[in-house]
């Protein structure tokens, strides 16, 4: 057997430069990390050949002194750490002192510096025995890299295509940039500008990295509790897409690729997002650098909290509150590109002698009359068109008035095919799907009454009575109590026969026969355990389903009021239980540019 030999220094470096150089991506990121923490406010990047040959780092941070050059190439050597204190509150970047000892093993690396009220700069190549030599530098640092893994040729056959690596440098200068929008930079690549960025506050250089799209269809997120804060921007449910690249998660600066976060975020999503879509968040989470462990990776894209519940649940309900917030009159997704106002608004009729009737079909109260009379009778027009007699006025839903002060949605006008609500609030037109928006309706009731322990059970005149198998009348009869709880009264009129003689009372309005057999499949498929536990929201949203206003049915006036009016009252009412957005606004704006008016 061989005997055993200390490695020798150079093999050591690029032993640990597996962990931390992966790609020129890998590199890039551990620069400018350096120049961050050495209080730059100005960072250039250039690149050839998607950095593979060339990475140029140059900052004005304070540089590094003459004696010091030849430490800063040296593995486990630093000026952000000193004892273990020190290594639990990291509170920058970098902190190992393996980068550019790394980097130097596995590349040509050339460092020059010039510190704060030196008379000039030095510089210091990566090789053994090498000296600093004077050089010619205004302030700050220069780190070159040239040639990845030219002596290790191996590794380099592992790279990608060129165009590859760049995104992957792209990617790195873009996250670092999102952190800190106080600092200006540059990205250049095979001599070509790919972006310049001065400082900014924070919103504005998020829309300069991601989209005024992004930023534009998502909602600010800010919350706070003791040592832990987040703010940043979540997509709106309804603009989100398939795409599994848009989660941008720094913690104390650092972007991560956190499972606890992660896992957050999907939670707050679960019941507004459609299908296969992704959240795409831009969140910055800052917590007591003591209550993080950072060091549990070599490539810093991990963190272990010491307190992940409450993280967890920290971030989930930050992000859950600002999805489940009011609706407001901006927030449906636009169907068109907004545009200048038209220079001639139209004129729009009174009809403040208008008194909606009382009724409550759908289980909702339409608001009383004399709310929606003040409501018309706000409304200041230019010109008062003559009185209309009751024989001569026409025969369809009456437009409700513009008000600053009029509820988000609006007043409905009229019902479109069967499906649709119309709606005027006080910027234009208000489109609502009304089985969706139901839907999110009863689902929000049916969850706050089963955490209530309040589920009401309303009796049917004539028990709906359907055909069942043999085993689901012997799983209705063994779980009645439970299903009791959930506002069903179910019995057995037979071997092969049950008798559905109340539901939920949100639901009275539902299938009964349609939300017993759904109930019934969810019992036998996960049993009453896991309907009353982890699938709960399921099945609740399974039961509002069935449970909603149906497609072409006719709706009188103030029971689309009633509905718009409880709208604004639920939480996530943008979204129904699927992730399909409820309603959508068309401003006055975008109708005059559809019509070309005032052009």
């Amino acid at each position: 057997m061989p005997t055993i030999a200390r490695l020798p220094d150079l093999l050591i470096s690029q032993i640990a430069a597996g962990e931390v150089v992966e790609r020129p991506a890998s590199v890039l990121k551990e620069l400018l990390e350096n120049s961050l923490d050495a209080g730059s406010k100005a960072i250039q990047v250039h690149l050839e050949e998607g950095g593979v040959k060339l990475i140029r780092v140059t900052d004005d941070g304070c540089g590094i002194a003459q004696d010091q050059l030849g430490l800063a190439l040296t593995r486990h050597a630093t000026s952000k750490i000193a004892t273990l204190d020190d290594l639990e509150r990291v509170g920058t970047l970098g902190f190992r002192g393996e980068a550019l000892a790394s980097v130097a093993s596995v590349a040509r690396l050339t460092l020059t510096s010039r510190e704060r009220g030196a008379a000039h700069a030095w510089k210091l190549r990566g090789e053994p025995g090498a000296e600093p030599e004077p050089a010619a530098l205004m302030a700050g640092t220069v780190v070159e890299m040239r040639d990845l893994y030219f002596n290790t040729p191996a590794r380099r056959k592992f790279l990608k295509s060129e165009s590859t690596e760049f995104a992957h440098c792209a990617d790195a200068v873009k996250r670092v940039a999102l952190t800190r929008p106080d600092v200006a930079f540059s990205l250049t690549h095979n001599g070509r500008s790919l972006f310049q960025l001065a400082p900014a506050d924070r919103p504005r250089r998020i829309a300069d990295l991601l989209g005024d799209d992004f930023v534009g269809a998502a909602r600010a997120v800010d919350a706070q509790s003791g040592p832990l804060s987040v703010a940043g921007f979540a997509i709106d449910p309804t603009r989100a897409t398939d795409a599994k690249d848009g989660q941008f998660v720094f913690v104390n600066g650092r972007f991560v690729r956190d499972k606890v976060i992660a896992h957050a975020l999907r939670e707050a999503y679960r019941d507004v997002l459609h299908g296969s879509r992704q959240p795409a968040v831009c969140l910055f989470v800052e917590v007591d650098p003591a209550l993080v462990d950072v060091n549990v990776h070599p490539a810093k894209t991990e963190v272990r909290f010491r307190e992940s519940r409450a993280v967890h649940q920290f971030v989930f309900h930050a992000v859950q509150r600002t999805l489940a917030a009011p609706v407001q009159a901006d927030a449906g997704p636009a169907l068109v590109e907004r545009a200048a106002p038209a220079v001639d608004a139209p004129q729009r009729p009174d009809f403040s002698h208008y008194a909606p009737p009382h009724q409550t079909t759908l289980g909702i109260a339409e608001p009383a009359a004399a709310s929606y009379l003040a409501f018309a009778r706000a409304a200041q027009l230019a010109e008062r068109p003559a009185p209309v007699s009751a024989e001569s006025a026409p025969q369809f839903a009456p437009a409700a008035p513009v008000d600053r002060d009029g509820p988000p949605l609006g007043y409905a006008l009229a019902q479109l095919h069967g499906i649709y609500v119309l709606a005027q609030n006080a910027r234009g037109l208000i489109l609502v799907d009304m089985h969706a928006a139901h839907e999110r309706i009863l689902y929000e009731k049916l969850k706050a009454a089963f955490d209530g322990r309040q589920v009401a059970t309303q009796a049917l005149l004539i028990p709906a009575v359907f055909s069942a198998d043999p085993v689901d009348v012997a799983a209705v009869e063994e779980h009645a109590d439970a299903l009791a709880g959930l506002g069903f009264a179910i019995a057995p009129l037979g071997p092969n026969q049950l008798g559905v003689r109340g539901v939920p009372a949100l639901l009275q309005a539902g299938d009964p026969v349609a939300l017993a057999r759904s109930l019934i499949a969810e019992l036998r498929e996960h049993g009453i355990s896991q309907l009353a536990t982890a699938r709960r929201n399921e099945l609740l949203a399974t039961m509002a389903c069935h449970g909603a206003v149906r497609a072409r049915r006719q709706l009188s006036v103030p029971e689309m009021n009633a509905l718009l009016r409880q709208m604004e009252e639920t939480e996530r009412a943008g979204q129904c239980n699927h992730g399909r957005p409820t309603w959508t606004e068309l401003t006055l704006e975008q109708l005059d540019r559809l019509f070309l008016r005032g052009q």
